[in-house]
């Protein structure tokens, strides 16, 4: 324990400090059940990076197979089940290739924000919480996946008790 006045290391028995006379403040009594409570926060901080790592990987596989698709069926004029031996009635655009890239990049720039989250969170890092309640409210237009994990992201990380707990790890 350190005098608030003079910065002298003192006993925590003294009323006032030996050096300065200044009032020394009773200690502060433990916080009963904080280690218990810090344990249980941290194992709910770790299932949650490790459900938001694999949303993005499952964000990755799907976004991968529906983009391939989507390439092939533009490509080949839109006959690309075997049940379908003639062309559309009408053809395809070749103009939606070029949007096929653009949606190639909202999908890796999504499951990297996702993964960047999932990291923040199980290194307990300080950026890690506000970036995790960010990506949450973004995922909230994820019906119903995104949803649901926005939605419990935002429960475990919001609140004051909350936001001093994370601090504490």
């Amino acid at each position: 324990m350190f005098c608030s006045n003079c910065g002298l290391q003192i006993q925590p028995s003294p009323t006032t400090c030996p050096r300065c006379g200044h009032p020394v403040p009773p200690p502060v009594p433990a916080v009963p059940g904080l280690p218990f409570a810090l344990e249980n926060y941290r194992s709910k901080i770790r299932a949650l990076g490790i459900v938001w790592l694999v949303y993005a990987g499952l964000s990755l596989m799907l976004g991968f197979a529906g983009l391939t698709f989507a390439r092939a069926f533009f490509l080949s004029g839109g006959h690309i089940l075997p049940w379908m031996h003639g062309s559309l009635d009408t053809p395809v655009p070749q103009t939606w290739i070029p949007m096929l890239h653009f949606a190639w990049i909202f999908v890796g720039i999504r499951v990297l924000i996702t993964g960047i989250a999932a990291w923040g969170l199980l290194e307990h890092t300080r950026w890690g919480r506000i970036f995790a309640i960010i990506v949450a409210i973004l995922g909230l237009f994820r019906f119903p996946l995104g949803t649901a994990l926005g939605i419990w992201t935002l429960i475990v990380l919001l609140g004051f008790r909350n936001a001093m707990l994370y601090e504490q790890l």
